[in-house]
């Protein structure tokens, strides 16, 4: 069993959400719902898994429901139907006080508008999780000191959020929800509202940190370049319902839809797609994919980087994993067929 499991998750936000659930179940789509019952539906029949220790995006267009359920793993609002568990535990079923305590000690929140304290400084902003737990000040002081160095604020403990910029309100918000050591992180559009330069820093930094911490995150975006960048898995919703789930490479290269293709075909592909994404996998020492004289490069690395590499001849390169084991090989074909996008095609044309 995944981490956190969403269960045919219905959210029907209206009067009387019962009865416009029965026509949601028999196939009716969120306009004719509407039509017929003045009820809006915000999630129909959603289902998702996902795994401890990864970072999980969720994306979709303004009114596509992502923000609705991300709410859902908080129980700011509970669904029409459908369930949520934690490690097997049943969320909708907890009363207040248990809620509560789940909320304080499992989960950490990061907003896009910030939402810190205007009248704490950055230290007292960073600690104020810990202090809701009960936690002595010298010992919340001492987490917060560490946090604050972590997303690069050291010197700015006594800095109010008006003294800081909006990069550095969000590194705040960032810290202040680490500080508690929660076990899921949740991002609702968390770097939307950045300039593009400093929401690309942020990015970085959120990248930086997973790699050490290797915490649950369920990060919310309208941006399927952010998304990219920063998912281990994408999930996209349209009008509420769940269109494709898959890694980044997987969206690109095998769109579900002309829905998602239309986001995807502007992506630079080079960026995204990695040697592992399209590699002929190497099974066994006598399956005849290895030969002599060929180049040898890391699993991860871009095709964007792989791309001058077999243009300069038409050997095979070979592609290892953590050591020098070859795992696959890739041809000069595999990556052009895979780099076929308008952002190469002129460019592949001049070869």
């Amino acid at each position: 069993m995944s981490y956190i499991e969403i269960r045919n998750i219905f959210k029907i936000f209206g009067p009387d959400p019962k009865s416009a659930l029965e026509l949601a179940k028999a196939g009716s789509d969120k306009d004719e719902i509407l039509a017929a019952t003045g009820h809006t539906v915000g999630l129909h029949d959603v289902s998702l898994s996902i795994e401890q220790g990864e970072t999980f995006v969720v994306m979709g267009l303004s009114g596509s429901g992502k923000s609705t359920l991300i709410r859902h793993l908080n129980r700011l609002i509970d669904p029409t139907a459908g369930e949520v568990s934690f490690g097997g535990e049943d969320i909708l079923s907890m009363d207040i006080p248990t809620l509560n305590a789940f909320r304080r000690k499992r989960l950490g929140m990061v907003f896009q508008r910030f939402g810190l304290l205007p009248h704490r400084n950055v230290m007292d902003n960073v600690a104020y999780g810990l202090e809701i737990q009960g936690q002595p000040r010298k010992t919340r002081e001492a987490a917060a000191s560490k946090w604050i160095e972590r997303v690069g604020l050291a010197g700015y403990e006594t800095k109010f959020p008006d003294q800081l910029s909006g990069g550095m309100q969000q590194r705040v918000g960032l810290a202040r929800a680490l500080a508690t050591d929660p076990e899921v992180l949740l991002m609702d559009e968390a770097f939307s509202a950045l300039d593009p330069l400093i929401r690309s820093d942020m990015q970085d930094e959120l990248m930086k940190l997973q790699t050490e911490l290797h915490k649950t995150i369920v990060f919310i975006t309208h941006d399927l370049d952010e998304a990219l960048k920063i998912g281990d898995r994408i999930a996209i919703l349209k009008d509420g319902k769940l269109i494709q789930v898959g890694r980044p490479e997987e969206i690109v290269l095998h769109p579900a839809d002309d829905y998602v293709q239309a986001f995807t075909r502007d992506v630079n592909r080079g960026r995204v797609l990695r040697a592992k994404s399209i590699m002929q996998p190497i099974t066994g020492p006598d399956d005849g994919m290895q030969s002599t004289g060929t180049r040898n490069i890391a699993a991860d690395t871009r095709l964007e980087d792989i791309l001058p590499l077999v243009l300069q001849s038409d050997d095979v390169i070979l592609v290892h994993g953590h050591d020098t084991t070859p795992i696959g090989r890739i041809t000069k074909k595999q990556v052009i067929d895979a780099l076929s996008s308008e952002t190469y095609d002129s460019y592949l044309a001049e070869l």
